[in-house]
C-alpha cells in the first residue's frame, strides 16, 4: 500500500471526518426525501459553512450529502408517489404500489440496500480507475487540457439539454460572465464598467447559490400559494426486515443497475434519472417474469436505486482526474475544492495524493454511514416528510443570503446572488438549461488559461491543437457530440434531459 493511500484512509477515518460525513449523510437523507428540494440545493446551502473547516472534513460533509441525498430520494417516491430527487423517478413505478399493499418498510429496505450496493460498486470503480486515468492525463499539455475541457462543455451543453441550441447559448452566457473582472494574463480590467466591486469578477459560488436555490425557493412558494406544496406522508412503514428470497431476487437487478450507473456516471451530462430508467428497463428485459414490473416487485426498486447511486462514484472519476464534472453536484464539489486551493485534475494525485485518496475513502464512508443511518433511523426520518415548508423555506433563504455575504464579506455578492436568481428564474421560464451555464462558470477560467498558454507557446499558431493526438481526438469528439445532438433532435429520438440532482 502506497503512503498516499494509507494517509488518505487515515484522514478519512479520523473521528472528525467520520462525524462530518455522518452529519452530511443525515442532511442528505433529509434534503433528498423532501419533494421540491435537490441535492445541489442542499450542498450549496451548506457550502459556505465549510470554508473554515479542514478540506478533508469539508469534502466528507459534502460527499455525505451527495450519497445520502441519492438514497433519500426514494423515501418520498415510495411513501408519497413523488420522487424526492429526479434520480428517484423510476423508483415510483414499483415502490409506491408496494407501499399501497402495506409493504412500505420492505420497499424502503430494498431501496436502502440496493443504494448501498450501487454506491459501493462505484467506489471500487473510483478507487481502481481514477489513479490510472490520472496517470494518463499527466501526459496532457496545454492544448490537450484545453480540448478536454472544451469536450466536457460541449457534451454537457448538447446532451444535458432538451435543445442543443439552448444548451450552447447557456454555456456561451456563462463564458461571457467569466470574462468579467481582470484579465488573467495582462491584468487589465474587462467589462467592469468602472465599478471597483466588479474587478474581482463574479464569484462562481455566489452564482451557484442564485441559480439553484432562488428558483427552487420561488417554485416552492408558488406551490404553497396554490395549496399544492404540502402532502401528508404515510409515516407507518412497517417491518424493515428482508428475507433471503428478497436478497436473492435483488442480485441480478442490482448488478445490472450498478454497472449501468457507474458507466453512465463517467459520461458528462447523462445523470442519475437516465441511468435509473435504463437500469430499470434492462432489468425488466432480463427478468424471467417481466410482467411483475410496475406492480410492486423488489427488482423494480433494486435496479433503479442501484443505478442512480452508482452514478455518484462514476461522476467523481472525470471530476478528480480531468477536472470535468459529471453532473451538477460534482461541479459544485469542484468549486468547493477550489475554495480550499485544491484544483481537481491529474496533478491532484501527484501533488496531493493523500487528499485525493482521502476524498475516495470519504466517499466509501459516506455510503457505509448512509446505510447505517438509513436502516437505524428510517422510521424517524420519514416523519420529517410532514414538516411544513412554511418553516423550511425562510430558513433556506436566510442561509443563502448569509452564505453569499460570507464568501467575501461583501453585500455586493448578495446582490449578485439575487441577480443570478432572477437569471435562473428567467432561464426556467424560457426552458433553458442551467447546467451548461453552471459548468461554464466553473470551467471557463481553466478553458481560457489553457487556450492562452497553448497559443502563447506556439506563437499564436492554432494548428497546435491538431498536432497533438490527444487534443485532436477530443476536438473531433467535441464536433461529433454536437453533430450527434443536432441530428438526434432532428430525428426526435433524443435520450432526454438530465435534470438537476
Amino acid at each position: 500500500m502506497s503512503p498516499d493511500i494509507a494517509a488518505g484512509f487515515v484522514a478519512a477515518t479520523l473521528p472528525g471526518s467520520l462525524l462530518a460525513t455522518a452529519i452530511g449523510a443525515v442532511l442528505g437523507l433529509v434534503v433528498g426525501m423532501i419533494p421540491g428540494m435537490t441535492i445541489s440545493t442542499g450542498i450549496i446551502v451548506v457550502l459556505p459553512l465549510t470554508f473554515v473547516l479542514d478540506p478533508t472534513i469539508s469534502i466528507g460533509l459534502l460527499l455525505g450529502i451527495y450519497a445520502g441525498g441519492m438514497t433519500g430520494g426514494s423515501y418520498s417516491a415510495i411513501l408519497l408517489n413523488i420522487p424526492g430527487t429526479p434520480s428517484a423517478s423510476a423508483t415510483i413505478l414499483d415502490g409506491y404500489p408496494m407501499a399501497q399493499r402495506g409493504e412500505a418498510g420492505r420497499a424502503l429496505s430494498v431501496s436502502i440496500v440496493a443504494s448501498f450496493a450501487g454506491g459501493m460498486f462505484s467506489f471500487f470503480c473510483l478507487y481502481f480507475i481514477a489513479p490510472s486515468l490520472a496517470n494518463l492525463a499527466l501526459r496532457f499539455q496545454a492544448p490537450d487540457l484545453f480540448s478536454v475541457v472544451f469536450f466536457g462543455l460541449t457534451v454537457i451543453c448538447t446532451f444535458a439539454a432538451r435543445s442543443p441550441v439552448k444548451g450552447l447559448l447557456s454555456a456561451v452566457l456563462g463564458l461571457l460572465i467569466v470574462t468579467i473582472g481582470q484579465d488573467p494574463v495582462m491584468g487589465t480590467a474587462r467589462f467592469t464598467f468602472g465599478d471597483a466591486d466588479m474587478l474581482s469578477g463574479v464569484h462562481f459560488l455566489t452564482a451557484l447559490i442564485g441559480l439553484f436555490a432562488i428558483p427552487q425557493l420561488v417554485d416552492n412558494m408558488v406551490e404553497l400559494a396554490r395549496g399544492r406544496g404540502e402532502r401528508r406522508a404515510r409515516t407507518r412503514v412497517g417491518s424493515l426486515l428482508l428475507g433471503w428470497a428478497d436478497l436473492k431476487a435483488m442480485r441480478a437487478p442490482v448488478a445490472i443497475g450498478a454497472a449501468i450507473g457507474a458507466f453512465l456516471g463517467i459520461l458528462p451530462g447523462v445523470g442519475g434519472p437516465i441511468a435509473a430508467f435504463i437500469g430499470y428497463d434492462y432489468s425488466k428485459r432480463w427478468s424471467r417474469d417481466p410482467g411483475r414490473f410496475g406492480k410492486g416487485c423488489v427488482e423494480g426498486i433494486a435496479a433503479p436505486e442501484a443505478a442512480n447511486n452508482a452514478v455518484t462514484g462514476g461522476a467523481l472519476i472525470p471530476m478528480m482526474t480531468l477536472g470535468i464534472p459529471g453532473d451538477p453536484v460534482t461541479a459544485i464539489l469542484i468549486g468547493a475544492l477550489l475554495v480550499h486551493g485544491l484544483a481537481p485534475g491529474p496533478l491532484l494525485f501527484m501533488q496531493r495524493g493523500d487528499f485525493a485518496y482521502a476524498l475516495i475513502f470519504s466517499f466509501m464512508w459516506a455510503n457505509v454511514l448512509t446505510l447505517v443511518i438509513s436502516l437505524a433511523g428510517v422510521k424517524v426520518l420519514v416523519k420529517l416528510l410532514a414538516a411544513p415548508k412554511t418553516l423550511l423555506m425562510p430558513a433556506i433563504a436566510i442561509l443563502c443570503v448569509v452564505g453569499s455575504y460570507a464568501l467575501r464579506n461583501s453585500f455586493f455578492d448578495v446582490w449578485v446572488m439575487l441577480g443570478f436568481g432572477l437569471i435562473g428564474i428567467a432561464m426556467r421560464h424560457l426552458d433553458m438549461p442551467v447546467v451548461p451555464l453552471l459548468l461554464a462558470l466553473v470551467l471557463g477560467e481553466q478553458l481560457e488559461e489553457h487556450l492562452r498558454v497553448a497559443l502563447t507557446a506556439s506563437s499564436g499558431d492554432p494548428t497546435v491543437f491538431f498536432t497533438s493526438p490527444f487534443s485532436a481526438l477530443f476536438l473531433v469528439l467535441s464536433v461529433v457530440s454536437v453533430v450527434w445532438a443536432f441530428a438526434a433532435e432532428r430525428r426526435g429520438g433524443r435520450l432526454g434531459s438530465a435534470p438537476s440532482a
